[in-house]
């Protein structure tokens, strides 16, 4: 329970000392002295208070940072803080203050004050405020497939009560209420990389900036692509491209023809001029994968002549012409 500091000229002086002496004294209770508060949020600092009786009050408000013998104005009317200020009187004897979207400049300290037909009044000291943001730090920050990473949500200073809430690329994470200020990840995959955030409830507006995760991994979903696909001709060829998702990405592509044990080629493109099996391995410094066996099939040019006994030359040419086809 803190006293009020009165606010009075020197001529009162003995007055209130019989007054106090009395035990007629005033005071005031702040449910808390110092507060924490979410930058961009709303905060609520409580305070209840007595008064000597036979007095009538006349004024009730908040202050800042109050100077000895200068008139303090009302928080409602101080440049920076309009818009923002509501006093909440729905209950006697209480006079909280409710400050929206709080910033850094609202860092002060904050009194209540009464003035009543005989006396003047300030509840000393006051409530500290502080203002923080969001800070999401993730350790490490890279990592291999398998590994497990912590996500940290960082304040410069404790809010009161909070509950936490995670996002990976703006969705929410959150299925349970999390007191907690950590989340573990455990056994981390390739789907885990993405950007990350927190946020406390009740603000989910007021994210911590993204901060990215980032997965190493050997080769994954490796294929062949064929171009052009369709029926090729003798002395013709087709392109066979391997593709994969690796991070980092792929180091070194190795071309195999079924049934053969060594290598036909490399390079993330292969030049195909033989029918045959075909596939390819990917390969980065954390594996490699095979992927799955393409067929490709060369067709030879066949030409079959028959002659006949007493074709002229003009009928052999159009017969021959007749005869000739592709398979």
């Amino acid at each position: 329970m803190l006293t009020f500091k009165m606010v009075l000229p020197l001529c009162l002086i003995f007055l209130l000392m019989i007054s106090a002496a009395l035990g007629n004294e005033g005071s005031v209770k702040y449910s808390q002295l110092s507060l924490c508060a979410l930058n961009g949020s709303t905060v609520i600092m409580n305070v209840t208070y007595t008064h000597p009786p036979g007095v009538t009050v006349t004024q009730r408000f908040w202050v800042i940072n109050p100077v000895q013998d200068v008139e303090p104005t009302d928080l409602y009317n101080e440049p920076g803080y309009s818009g923002r200020v509501m006093y909440l009187t729905d209950v006697q004897n209480h006079f909280p203050l409710s400050l929206s979207d709080v910033k850094k400049t609202d860092e002060q300290m904050y009194f209540f004050r009464m003035e009543t037909d005989k006396e003047r009044y300030q509840g000393f000291p006051g409530v500290t405020l502080s203002v923080t943001d969001l800070d999401l730090q993730i350790a490490p920050a890279e990592v291999t497939e398998g590994q497990s990473v912590v996500l940290t949500c960082k304040t410069t200073c404790n809010l009161t009560d909070p509950t936490f809430i995670w996002y990976k690329n703006n969705r929410n994470l959150t299925t349970n209420t999390n007191k907690s200020n950590e989340v573990r990840l455990q056994s981390v995959s390739r789907e885990y990389a993405g950007s990350y955030s927190c946020a406390v409830r009740g603000y989910e507006h007021l994210h911590s900036p993204d901060q990215t995760l980032r997965v190493r991994y050997p080769p994954k979903n490796v294929s062949v692509s064929i171009s052009p696909s369709g029926e090729i001709m003798e002395d013709s060829s087709v392109t066979l491209t391997c593709s994969s998702d690796a991070n980092p990405p792929v180091q070194n592509y190795t071309w195999f023809k079924v049934k053969k044990s060594s290598p036909v080629g490399s390079g993330q493109s292969y030049r195909a001029v033989q029918s045959g099996q075909y596939y390819c391995e990917a390969q980065n410094k954390h594996g490699s994968e095979r992927s799955a066996a393409v067929s490709v099939t060369i067709n030879a040019v066949t030409v079959i002549v028959y002659v006949s006994v007493g074709l002229g030359l003009f009928g052999l040419a159009t017969f021959l012409s007749a005869l000739f086809w592709l398979r």
